[in-house]
């Protein structure tokens, strides 16, 4: 198989399976139901997803000319996106139901948004990597104001695109600065580049202005005001998508921007990191304290967890990629799963918003109660499930590379975030009546459809799984790293045939 064809083979399968939808949409009468569409979106994301397992068979494969790498890190990703689409899709495959003409837009364009995550993971070369940021950037713009005659949706739709646009600006100005201070794009020829710039202090600005537009992306203090207003107005399906996906992607491009790119200059580009965890961990929490909106309460509750991703890069190389692709892992599960459950309960009207609406919900729906309490425990951390592993992992990274008040930062973090966590988990197993009911009386709750709840059963059994047995997933994590750290100090060793200890090293350990 050519190289070309075997490296983006995930990125092919889901680019044909969006076409095929779009196709196919228009040939459907008005009244049809779109549920096909969304089985087309399932069987592409599955194939997708075995694509990318095909890949680990072979190892570290370039193509395009160097531009696109996919190594045991990016297939690391693929599968993660894969699955957090997975969820998505078998979670909302009712949510348009009654609204058919939308349907075959969502399904299409959650695709086409995870062609370029998958492409962004593995890019390494910058400007890859900003085509693939647009294409997944294009279609969460979309789909974020999908609750069309809503005008919280357009709100968020705006809002999302202007301020994504401002961050792609500090993006490409980034991507300038680096090509004037070393000469090329190319992720590991800056690395090499560095060595010999007559330029350092540019070279790490543009690092700056990538960092500015790749903390938009992950909802990073202080480049968050975006978030809350976005989540709230966007389908709770794609507040869902766009909370993980994206967000995986992006820390993706960052870690492989920063330690393997920018290693060299790792003494200072930490600190900034270590600003950033902080500002996000503390004023995520404090935000999500004053929420009664449930959504934007999760909105900033990424914010925090962004911060405690963000943690993990201020550890020594191998085990700060390990651990922040684990956390990823663990957070994607517990927060898309979540999000799945706010979609079952409020449906597409949302009539289920504030924490008020929640209110003896496990006396209605005990089972959907039940699977959102596991996933709050999991975000608080509690023992046994992924969240709790997830940030062990990252604040034992964090101690051992002597950042010890950072981890404090967090654990303190954690602590405040039980208040609003445990709000939710109080009102949705209280006794009392939710006041929508007592006015309009108690209406017959939505059944939960079979895909919805191999979707849920899903996102749960993965959250658990990486709580009580993280062993695969920590050694793919590991493996990941390792062979991330190896192949970038190889392929700087081919450029730089002087200075080939970086390689040795990486090879011993």
């Amino acid at each position: 198989m050519s190289p070309n064809v075997l490296a983006l083979l995930p990125e092919y399968i889901l680019t044909l399976a969006g076409v095929l939808i779009m196709l196919a949409e228009p040939c459907l009468k008005h009244s049809s139901s779109r549920k096909p569409l969304g089985w087309i979106a399932i069987a592409g994301t599955l194939l997708a997803g075995g694509a990318s397992w095909f890949q680990l068979g072979f190892g570290t494969v370039h193509a395009f000319s160097g531009t696109i790498q996919t190594d045991p890190f990016s297939i690391f990703f693929h599968l993660l996106i894969a699955a957090i689409v997975l969820v998505t899709l078998l979670t909302s495959l009712d949510y348009f139901e009654t609204y058919a003409t939308h349907a075959g837009e969502y399904f299409a364009l959650v695709l086409f948004g995870a062609v370029g995550m998958m492409l962004m993971t593995c890019s390494v070369e910058l400007l890859m990597v900003f085509i693939g940021l647009e294409i997944s950037s294009i279609s969460t713009y979309i789909m974020a104001g999908m609750r069309k005659g809503q005008s919280t949706a357009s709100e968020s739709s705006i809002k999302y695109f202007l301020l994504g646009s401002f961050a792609t600006a500090f993006f490409l100005y980034g991507i300038a600065l680096a090509f004037g201070a070393t000469g090329s794009t190319s992720i590991v020829a800056i690395a090499a580049g560095l060595g010999t710039t007559a330029t350092p202090l540019i070279a790490f600005t543009s690092l700056a202005m990538i960092l500015i537009g790749l903390a938009f992306k992950v909802s990073a203090a202080p480049f968050h005001v975006w978030t809350p207003d976005v989540y709230q107005g966007a389908p709770a399906p794609v507040t869902g998508l766009m909370s993980t996906g994206p967000k995986a992607a992006a820390f993706a491009v960052l870690l492989r921007i920063t330690f393997s790119g920018f290693p060299s200059m790792q003494h200072r580009w930490a600190i900034l990191i270590w600003i950033l965890a902080a500002l996000s961990m503390t004023i995520g929490n404090l935000g999500a304290l004053l929420q009664r909106d449930v959504k934007r309460m999760l909105a900033y509750s990424s914010i925090a967890h962004a911060g405690y991703l963000l943690v993990a890069f201020t550890a020594f190389p191998v085990e700060a990629i390990s651990a922040a692709a684990f956390y990823t892992a663990a957070y994607a599960a517990m927060n898309v799963g979540a999000f799945a459950v706010i979609t079952q309960v409020g449906g597409f009207d949302e009539t289920a918003r504030t924490i008020d609406d929640y209110t003896g919900l496990a006396a209605r729906r005990p089972v959907l109660a039940s699977v959102l309490a596991f996933f709050l425990l999991s975000l608080i951390g509690i023992p046994f499930t992924g969240g709790f592993f997830g940030k062990f992992y990252v604040f034992s990274a964090a101690i051992g590379s002597g950042h010890i008040w950072l981890a404090v930062i967090g654990l303190i973090n954690s602590g405040v975030a039980c208040f609003y966590y445990l709000r939710l988990l109080f009102a949705m197993f209280s006794r009392r009546t939710p006041a929508t009911e007592l006015t309009a009386g108690a209406s017959q709750p939505r059944a939960t459809s079979v895909p919805a709840v191999i979707g849920l059963t899903l996102a749960a059994l993965a959250s658990l799984i990486l709580g009580i047995l993280p062993g695969n997933t920590l050694w793919l994590a590991q493996y990941a790293g390792t062979s991330t750290m190896v192949e970038d100090a190889r392929q700087q060793c081919i450029a730089h045939p002087d200075n080939c200890q970086l390689q040795v090293q990486m090879e011993r350990r």
